[in-house]
């Protein structure tokens, strides 16, 4: 038996609802009394609003949005993450499982590897999450958790879990798009932070430019055609025998404070190509040979057990791809901020998101452009920019004031029902302009945008 898990888009909650899971029309059971309350005065219009009205409506609403607690989780790639946040922003708790050992051990991600080890600790982060935040699941309003995009195995752990709890305490459930979350989370941080702005994502998984028109509908104008920026830090910081156990990327950034950025002459990346797209496999491959043409030995030999010489070597290395690689980021980002402005004139926000973004010598640089063109840049402290469970119970509560979410599951679901999720999930539309010929064969789309599902859904 398949269940199918989706964020359910726009009022009427129960038409959404039919719309995404191909179900019969049903009345929607709320037996929360904020549930209660907000379907009570969204019922008393006489038609159904834009997302736009709704969440000005429930933010009207301020002590119904306090009393608000959406329990967030997340198990995409390799971290257990669970969060309890109040839907003014307040963020009660929350908590982490690492799986950085594993990392080493494998030198990435292994997909089996990972989701035993979300199935080991998921129970515990959650109850930790809990705990702090001093409530019980019967406090809750809702559940939120990411269905996608990620790896398919871990992030049914989490589907799991959040299933389980919603279906015994009878909580609805917001099923979140990994990346918007990387992207709101920023509103939870800047409370100035309104539609649209332009998002930079970046991560070990992703490099994603956007144009964020509203909750749920974004214009894409860039993205990876191979290898994210956080991929080409974490393999250069592998074969310069870094210490990866707390992240390929800081591991790097440490280390290119004591180089020479312009010891070594790296090619730019794609710079005949004039779009917003990035390519960071040619880049990794230059690094390989600039180690292997200076015969560093640095398989056998780690960083802490180099030589003065060796060590120097190793930091001109680093140094000069990092300017590289944040080189590359800069050009796509003035093209894209052109692009947005000529979309959207009252752009004022830049926002940089992701685990890359906690990257000092990255927010400088982007900070830069952002400055140039008149933009505020926006970015999540270091612990919102990597992958946590407030981003997920953030982007919940956006979503459940505008009145996307689904009904709880019934009480006679069995455990092991498999869910449909969404390993890759465009979150929006391609820019016109942003198709270029250099785009990789790998576009094959499983499921539809964010954005698409977001429009259909109001018509």
């Amino acid at each position: 038996m398949v269940s199918t898990l989706l964020p359910t888009l726009s009022l009427p909650v129960s038409r959404a609802t039919a719309f995404l899971l191909g179900t019969p029309l049903k009345s929607f059971r709320s037996h929360h009394p904020l549930l209660r309350s907000f379907l009570a005065s969204a019922s008393s219009l006489s038609s159904p609003p834009t997302p736009r009205s709704l969440v000005t409506m429930a933010s009207a609403a301020i002590p119904a949005r306090r009393d608000l607690l959406m329990l967030g989780i997340e198990t995409s790639c390799d971290d257990t993450a669970a969060a309890v946040v109040r839907g003014d922003g307040e963020i009660l708790s929350q908590a982490i499982a690492s799986q950085s050992d594993l990392l080493v051990k494998w030198g990435g991600v292994a997909p089996k590897m990972a989701e035993e080890a979300h199935a080991l600790a998921i129970d515990q982060v959650v109850q930790k999450a809990l705990d702090d935040a001093n409530v019980s699941e019967s406090d809750l309003s809702a559940v939120a958790v990411t269905i996608g995009p990620g790896l398919s195995l871990c992030l049914r752990v989490g589907v799991h879990k959040a299933r389980k709890i919603a279906k015994v305490f009878h909580l609805p459930i917001v099923g979140v798009h990994h990346m918007e979350a990387h992207a709101l989370v920023s509103r939870l941080v800047n409370k100035d932070l309104d539609y649209p702005f332009l998002a930079l994502l970046i991560s070990g998984g992703h490099n994603l430019l956007v144009l964020a028109q509203n909750l749920g509908e974004y214009v894409q104008l860039g993205t990876t055609i191979d290898d994210a920026i956080g991929e080409a830090y974490d393999k250069s910081a592998r074969w310069l025998g870094l210490d990866i156990r707390k992240g390929g990327g800081p591991a790097l950034e440490e280390l290119a404070l004591e180089g020479d950025p312009n010891s070594i002459n790296f090619r730019v990346p794609m710079r005949q190509h004039k779009d917003c797209n990035f390519s960071y496999a040619g880049l990794k491959t230059q690094v390989r040979l600039a180690i292997e043409s200076r015969n560093l030995c640095t398989d056998d030999i780690p960083i802490s057990s180099a030589t003065e010489e060796d060590r120097q070597l190793r930091a001109n290395i680093a140094a000069s791809f990092q300017r590289i690689a944040v080189l590359h980021l800069e050009d796509r980002c003035q093209r894209a901020v052109e692009w947005a402005l000529k979309m959207e004139p009252s752009i004022k926000h830049f926002v940089v998101s992701g685990g890359v973004a906690s990257n000092q010598y990255v927010r400088a640089h982007l900070n830069h452009i952002a400055e140039k063109n008149g933009l505020q840049l926006v970015s999540p402290p270091p612990s919102l920019c990597t992958d946590n469970g407030v981003m997920i119970a953030w982007t919940g509560i956006e979503h459940f004031l505008a009145g996307r979410f689904e009904d709880p599951p019934p009480a006679d679901e069995p455990d092991d029902m498999q869910y449909e999720l969404r390993p890759r999930w465009p979150l929006g539309e391609e820019y016109s302009e942003g198709r270029s010929v250099s785009r990789s064969l790998r576009t094959a789309r499983i499921h539809p945008s964010l954005t698409s599902m977001t429009k259909s859904s109001r018509n």
